[in-house]
């Protein structure tokens, strides 16, 4: 299997796990994973204070140079979502049909890059409505796939998330 380039996000405020479960088992598995922030080299703390300084920024990131993009939660995704930069990069590997993974909170972002509508998604309970009212098709299940988008509600469904992100990334 050939290596992988695959992006994951951080931002003040990201989910601890969420980002750095899939950074590990997806190096695990022989990809190579880097973080991407609003600024390369700047360091972002997690809603619990465990830092991750980001690799690159994400004005050095174009969807043609990378294979994927994981989009972790906590209240990172708030931010992210008014990231025109962001938007436009995950608008740009959903339109090409690289993998797109996220968790919790961070279907949020697929909202506001309007990459949702009509496909099937899972989220944190608190923004279920937010992604049916953005036209997406929710279900209430530890990891849901439509085509090249990987969706997860919670931390404890981290093993089926890396699991369906690992799947993708071998087609």
């Amino acid at each position: 299997m050939a290596t992988k380039k695959i992006g994951i996000l951080t931002e003040f405020n990201y989910e601890d796990i969420e980002l750095w479960y899939p950074y590990y088992r997806l190096k695990e598995e022989g990809h190579e994973t880097f973080t991407v922030g609003p600024e390369k080299g700047k360091t972002y703390n997690s809603k619990n204070g465990y830092p991750c300084k980001a690799e690159y920024g994400i004005d050095e990131i174009q969807a043609a140079d990378i294979d994927g993009l994981i989009i972790p939660g906590g209240f990172a995704p708030d931010y992210w979502r008014r990231d025109e930069r962001i938007l436009s990069l995950v608008r740009d590997l959903d339109a090409a049909g690289k993998v797109l993974a996220s968790i919790c909170h961070g279907p949020w972002v697929l909202i506001s890059a309007k990459v949702i509508r009509g496909r099937k998604v899972t989220c944190f309970s608190a923004i279920k409505d937010d992604v049916e009212n953005a036209g997406a098709d929710y279900s209430d299940c530890p990891v849901v796939v439509d085509r090249n988008m990987v969706t997860s509600r919670l931390p404890k469904d981290l093993p089926d998330f890396c699991r369906e992100i690992i799947a993708l990334l071998k087609k």
